[in-house]
């Protein structure tokens, strides 16, 4: 082993090339380097340990599946979707064929739980495309709001203030009432209703977002104004934004319950629709109270799944929480 003298000319000697000296940690592997998680990541693994949030993504899972796979749950077909068999019987069934019905039959002759299972898919689809609807209209303002700002954000933020001085089903309402009845004017209906809310909130998270280090760096480097929006403080803004769309999920299976309850659904009367079943539920409440508890059980706790788990979202995601 060749050994070199130090260059102070002391006494101590120097290693030579390959061979470990005496404070180099030799044998001793490296330390491990800890990659940081992003934030979605840290709000999946805080989801994973709330209780409220399994239950939540239960319910939801449990209602996706029933409304994707109703043509196999369901023994009997929406009757308003041709090629299937029907909901309501072509007899009338006799004492010994009733068991084939699990909840029985309502008042045209459809059995219950059929209409349940499609009812599902039908609030599914409205909520759904409702609040996409809105989340996009809401988008659009925000970003339009709080990108540009000056007379753009008072002109925008001062019609999201007329539509927010409407409570919310009322807004559905009169939309869906000026618009007539049938499906695609409730989605439109609930999905107006939910614009402003989207709006105001991604406009107000640029605004809080645009003193952040980030977005000051990035003036530093010349960026453009609209690199700096679309690339930076859009995407680091849109966090509140997509947990809002889950809780409003749960509004809109609501509100398409109303507005069908209200006779603004459209379709015929027999249509597989909760809120539809609740209405026509009413005159055998006496007599027959399940009619109109079961699709009131499946409102209220599809909306319950969708709340749970949005809020656990939210809190998931919230820094004070941590």
């Amino acid at each position: 082993m060749s050994m070199t003298l130090p260059p102070s000319g002391g006494s101590e000697l120097t290693p030579g090339p390959g061979v470990p000296g005496p404070g180099s940690g030799a044998g001793v592997p490296p330390a491990p380097t800890r990659r940081g998680n992003s934030v979605w990541r840290d709000a999946f693994t805080r989801l994973r340990r709330n209780p409220a949030a399994i239950a939540g993504a239960v319910i939801v899972l449990l209602f996706l599946l029933v409304a994707a796979f109703a043509p196999l749950i369901a023994p009997f077909g929406g009757n308003d979707l041709p090629g299937r068999k029907e909901i309501i019987p072509t007899h009338i069934p006799g004492p010994g064929e009733f068991e084939q019905y699990l909840l029985g039959l309502d008042r045209f002759g459809g059995d219950v739980f059929s209409k349940l299972v499609w009812g599902a898919r039908a609030s599914l689809v409205i909520g759904v495309v409702s609040t996409a609807f809105g989340l996009a209209g809401g988008m659009v303002l925000g970003l339009l709001a709080g990108g540009f700002g000056g007379w753009v954000d008072n002109v925008i933020m001062r019609f999201v203030d007329i539509l927010l001085s409407v409570p919310n089903l009322l807004l559905a309402v009169s939309i869906a009432a000026v618009l007539g009845q049938g499906q695609y004017a409730v989605m439109i209906a609930i999905g107006v209703s939910a614009v402003p809310i989207f709006a105001r909130l991604l406009r107000s998270s640029m605004l809080q977002n645009k003193g952040a280090d980030y977005i000051l760096a990035a003036q530093t480097l010349g960026l453009s104004r609209r690199t700096i929006t679309m690339s930076h403080l859009l995407p680091n803004s849109v966090g509140p934004v997509i947990v809002q769309a889950t809780l409003t999920l749960a509004t809109a299976v609501i509100d398409a319950a109303a507005l069908s309850f209200l006779g603004l659904g459209g379709g015929l009367p027999q249509t597989a629709e909760w809120g539809r079943m609740l209405t026509y539920a009413q005159a055998e409440l006496g007599i027959a109270p399940q009619l109109a508890f079961l699709p009131g059980a499946c409102i209220a706790i599809t909306a319950l799944g969708f709340t749970l788990l949005g809020e656990s979202l939210r809190e998931s995601l919230d820094p004070k929480s941590r």
